[in-house]
């Protein structure tokens, strides 16, 4: 029996007893107090039953959100797996590349002005001179999840800049390749950027954009991701928190050409010839495209 139920009968058979004479009217008194303190709990009771079924209800259906969030996760997930498969070859190649390039001591001007822009960035910056790498910390190049270098980033990429179009690194290529740890990327993130691998590819492309703004020549540039599988420190488990594996790292390397040396001549050259290759781009101009055609 509920507790109105138990309320509404025992009000009934105090009203009897009172008719019949069997109690008096101070005990009829106290005991209709309790009946209506029985009632007021009863309202309350009901009040939060009430609430209890609307929280219910709302996280049935955030539940329901969850799962359709999940599966279209899932879905990305196994497209992502089939698009890294199909490119598996292609990522191969990217790989054999810059593990093969040959890299090496700057000259000793553009090696000065890079220990001096680390000097000024410091908490920004890591130089190393023996392979000609800037390490940027991602944490204070980039928010959370996000693309947009930031207002210190800014300033040091324009720095970089001009080190760049110093006649002494001209002869240079930059290759500009983005890192992040193992957290899962977030659903409100995975609308702009659906994997780490995206995440890391897209800051390298936002660096690059910063380096053209400053004037930097576009063809001597190349981006890349990792993600979160090149990681300079082991990933912290359960999250993948780990700040050390979160950076871009910029290379300065001078490719030789194929002149008996073993090395491969950049795309564009004709090692044979000794010259540029006239059917393909400068890399100090950009391609002129048809106007009329577009991806």
């Amino acid at each position: 029996m509920g507790t109105k139920s138990m309320v509404a009968v025992t009000g009934m058979a105090l009203s009897a007893l009172l008719l019949g004479g069997c109690i008096g009217q101070a005990d009829y008194d106290r005991l209709h107090a309790q009946v209506d303190s029985l009632t007021d709990r009863n309202g309350v009771l009901q009040r939060e039953r009430d609430a209890a079924i609307r929280d219910r209800d709302s996280a049935m259906a955030q539940l329901t959100r969850t799962e359709s969030a999940l599966q279209e996760m899932q879905r990305l997930n196994a497209d992502l797996v089939k698009r890294l498969q199909d490119a598996g070859m292609s990522l191969a190649d990217l790989q054999k590349r810059l593990e093969g390039i040959q890299l090496q001591a700057l000259d000793p001007t553009t090696d000065a002005l890079l220990q001096e822009l680390a000097s000024q960035f410091p908490d920004l910056i890591q130089y190393d001179p023996t392979r000609g790498m800037l390490r940027f910390a991602s944490d204070l190049t980039f928010d959370s999840g996000s693309d947009v270098v930031k207002a210190e980033g800014r300033e040091a990429l324009a720095a970089l800049a001009s080190i760049l179009k110093n006649p002494a690194a001209e002869p240079y290529d930059v290759i500009i390749v983005g890192h992040t740890d193992s957290q899962r990327i977030s659903a409100g993130t995975a609308q702009r950027h659906p994997t780490n691998v995206h995440l890391s590819a897209h800051r390298s492309i936002s660096v690059r954009r910063v380096l053209v703004d400053q004037g930097v020549t576009p063809g001597k540039m190349q981006v890349a991701g990792w993600g979160e599988f090149r990681p300079r420190v082991p990933n912290n488990p359960p999250r993948g928190d780990t700040p050390a594996n979160r950076r871009v790292e910029i290379f300065l390397t001078r490719l030789k050409l194929d002149g008996g040396s073993g090395s491969t001549a950049p795309e564009g050259v004709d090692a044979d010839a000794g010259g540029v290759n006239e059917a393909a781009p400068s890399r100090g101009r950009t391609p002129v495209r048809p106007a009329e055609i577009t991806k």
